[in-house]
């Protein structure tokens, strides 16, 4: 007889990043839940690596609630979490309005906030919890027009290492990745908007290691980050940029 497999929870994982972390995850054997807003992209998504798909919204702390509710009944209580759902903006620090400022944060960092609260109980019960948190490098060194993103992944960080002091002692880490340039549907889009300058390859050509990112990068940073080998790394935040960025 063998141990029931850990049931984990990727939010945003219909498509890109997320969905690479969901997959690579899967493959390791993991009881995977897709939360998503997209539920027709969710359910694709999980049909292709016998996941569990969840429609969720994250800034919807009722959504998040019952989508736990439903991983709990269906496949065993979550002692994974990945925070990887977000949305970006890109638009002139004064003409951020105050809706678009505060549908980032709700989504962003209250949502993080809400899946985390929604999930540690779970992981306290268990004795062991991994949380990882999925930011962005712009955080770490700014971006121009995106002054409403990255204080929203900023926040993310700071989240991330308040966190990991508090439930350390629960046997729960938390860490956060800050992707950096990766080959994401979301930043083809910025290219097409002419938002990426001379675009992607040129981009990619700066880049100490000579190529963009790509999830599967990310989803494997987060494959280690949840094993029992990383039960000594928390509070951390885990670049992945290819060099972009060491600070």
């Amino acid at each position: 007889m063998t141990d029931a497999p850990r049931v984990a929870i990727v939010t945003g994982a219909a498509s890109g990043i997320g969905l690479a972390i969901a997959t690579r995850l899967a493959a390791d054997g993991m009881a995977v839940a897709i939360f998503d807003r997209d539920a027709d992209a969710a359910d694709a998504a999980a049909s292709e690596i016998s996941a569990l798909s969840v429609t969720v919204d994250v800034a919807e702390r009722d959504q998040i609630d019952a989508g736990v509710a439903r991983v709990v009944a269906e496949l065993g209580a979550p002692t994974v979490l990945v925070n990887n759902a977000g949305v970006e903006g890109f638009d002139p620090f004064l003409k951020i309005t105050l809706e678009k400022w505060n549908r980032l944060l709700a989504v962003n960092l209250t949502g993080t906030f809400q899946c985390c609260q929604a999930v540690v109980p779970h992981m306290a019960e268990a004795g062991w919890g991994r949380i990882v948190n999925i930011s962005s490098s712009s955080a770490q060194g700014g971006q121009p027009l995106m002054t409403h993103y990255v204080a929203s992944k900023a926040g993310m960080i700071g989240f991330t290492k308040a966190l990991a002091l508090e439930v350390g002692p629960l046997g729960i880490t938390v860490n956060t990745i800050p992707p950096g340039f990766i080959d994401t549907p979301m930043l083809r889009a910025s290219e097409a908007k002419g938002l990426l300058g001379p675009g992607v390859e040129h981009h990619a050509s700066q880049t100490p290691v000579r190529r963009a990112g790509l999830p599967e990068d990310i989803a494997a940073t987060t494959a280690f980050l949840v094993r029992d080998e990383a039960s000594y790394i928390t509070g951390q935040v885990i670049g992945v940029n290819g060099g972009r960025n060491t600070g």
